[in-house]
C-alpha cells in the first residue's frame, strides 16, 4: 500500500471536530488548517474516510505542491507529478481551479495549463496523442494560494453531506455535516433522550440516530473513487464490510422532534424512512410552546428559524423566547442552539455556559450551549468536560 497525503475539507469552525474523527479512525499524523485537515494514510484510508467522516466535505489526495509564479512553473511542476499512476488511459480528468493572493490570478488559464501538462504526462505513458476520456472520473483541482500551487484528486464526488437519505428538502435545510457537528459538540450519548423542537426536515434527529447506532454516514451512497484501479474494489469492499460489522442497531433510542409545519414533518418522515430509521424516530406537528420532551438528562439540540433564513424578526424573537421557556422547563436537560441572533441570551434570560462560532452555509452563527446536570454515574457514564 502507498503512503498518501490526504486532505479532508470542511466548513470553517469544524476543523477540530474533523481532526478528532480522523484520529478515531486510527490515523495519527493529523494537521489542522483553515477549512481543511491533512493526514497521511493508505488507499484503504481513502475508503474509510469517505464512509465514516460525518463533518467533512470531501477527501482529496494531494498529488503535489510547489511554487508557481509563472505559467511555465505551473506547467513543469504539474507535469512532474505521477498522474498516470492514478489516471488510466480512458480516464475522464476535468480540471477545476481557484486562485487567491497569487500572481497567476486567471483561474481558467491555470486550469488550461494544468490540463495541458497532465495530457503531456499521460502521452509519455500511454503513447497516444488523444484521450477519449470516457472512463472513470478523476476530478483534479489546482489551488493557488500565495503563489503556492496545490494539485489534488477528488475521491468523493458530491459533498459528503449528501448521505443519500434526503430526497426532498424543506425551505432552509440544515446540512447533515453541521447537524452531526452540533451533536458531536453536545456530547450526547445514545443512552440519553434527544429532542429538536424545530426539527424541519429531521436532519439533526436522523444524524443523531446514525451516531447512536454507529451507522457510517457514507454507507448508502457511492463515490467516484470506487471505480479507480489504483484503490481497488477489494479495499472498498473491505471498508464497507467493516462498516456493516460496526453497526449497533440493537440500542434503544429516545429521539424525537416537532415542527409547526406539517409539510416539514412529512419530509422528515420520508427522510427517516429512506435512512432506515422510520421506526426509531418520533415526529410531532406542534409549535414549540406545546413541545414536551420526555425523559431526564436529555439533550435539546436545534437550529431555530431566523431572519436571514425564514420569517420576520418579531416572529424569530418570539420563537427564541418560547424556546428559552422550553429549555427552562426541563432543568435536567442540556440545550444547544445554533443561531446568528445576538439576542438569544437576552431572549433566554440567561447567558450561555459556552459559545462556539460556526458557519451555517455563509451565515455566521453561534452554537449557544447551556449545560444541564450530568446523569447519575450509575445510570450513564458521561465525559466530565461537558
Amino acid at each position: 500500500m502507498a503512503k498518501l497525503d490526504l486532505i479532508a475539507t470542511c466548513p470553517m469552525g469544524l476543523e477540530a471536530i474533523v481532526a478528532r474523527e480522523i484520529r478515531e479512525l486510527g490515523y495519527e499524523d493529523v494537521t489542522v488548517e483553515n477549512g481543511r485537515v491533512t493526514f497521511t494514510g493508505d488507499e484503504l484510508a481513502v475508503c474509510r474516510a469517505n464512509l465514516w467522516l460525518r463533518t467533512a466535505d470531501r477527501i482529496l489526495i494531494k498529488m503535489g505542491q510547489f511554487e508557481a509564479r509563472t505559467f511555465d512553473e505551473l506547467f513543469e511542476g504539474t507535469k512532474a507529478l505521477d498522474w498516470p499512476d492514478w489516471i488510466p488511459g480512458d480516464g475522464e480528468f476535468p480540471v477545476e481551479g481557484r486562485s487567491h493572493k497569487s500572481q497567476l490570478s486567471s483561474v481558467p488559464a491555470c486550469q488550461g495549463i494544468v490540463k495541458k501538462a497532465i495530457v503531456e504526462k499521460m502521452k509519455e505513458r500511454y503513447h497516444t496523442d488523444w484521450f477519449h476520456e470516457d472512463g472513470p472520473l478523476y476530478v483534479i483541482e489546482v489551488s493557488l494560494l500565495n503563489d503556492i500551487a496545490t494539485l489534488t484528486l477528488d475521491t468523493t464526488g458530491p459533498s459528503l453531506h449528501k448521505r443519500g437519505y434526503r430526497k426532498l428538502v424543506t425551505e432552509a435545510p440544515l446540512k447533515e455535516t453541521m447537524a452531526a457537528a452540533m451533536i458531536n459538540l453536545s456530547r450526547w450519548r445514545p443512552e440519553r433522550p434527544l429532542y429538536d423542537p424545530f426539527c424541519g426536515s429531521g436532519t439533526i434527529l436522523i444524524e443523531a440516530a446514525m451516531i447512536g447506532w454507529n451507522i457510517a454516514p457514507g454507507l448508502r451512497r457511492s463515490f467516484p473513487s470506487e471505480a479507480w484501479d489504483a484503490i481497488g474494489e477489494d479495499r472498498w469492499e473491505q471498508a464497507r464490510e467493516e462498516a456493516y460489522d460496526s453497526l449497533q442497531d440493537d440500542k434503544p433510542l429516545e429521539i424525537a422532534g416537532s415542527d409547526i409545519d406539517p409539510k416539514a414533518i412529512e419530509v422528515a418522515q420520508a427522510a427517516a424512512k429512506a435512512a432506515g430509521l422510520a421506526n426509531e424516530l418520533k415526529f410531532y406537528v406542534e409549535p414549540v410552546v406545546k413541545a414536551r420532551p420526555r425523559g431526564d438528562y436529555g439533550c435539546l439540540i436545534t437550529n431555530p428559524p431566523y431572519g436571514e433564513r425564514l420569517g420576520d424578526q418579531k416572529e424569530v424573537e418570539r420563537a427564541l423566547r418560547q424556546l428559552g421557556n422550553l429549555s427552562a422547563s426541563i432543568p435536567t436537560w442540556s440545550t444547544f442552539v445554533l443561531s446568528p441572533s445576538k439576542q438569544l441570551e437576552h431572549n433566554f434570560n440567561r447567558s450561555a455556559d459556552k459559545r462556539r462560532k460556526l458557519f451555517n452555509g455563509r451565515i455566521e452563527c453561534q452554537l449557544y450551549q447551556y449545560f444541564g446536570p450530568l446523569p447519575p454515574r450509575n445510570v450513564n457514564k458521561e465525559p466530565s468536560d461537558q
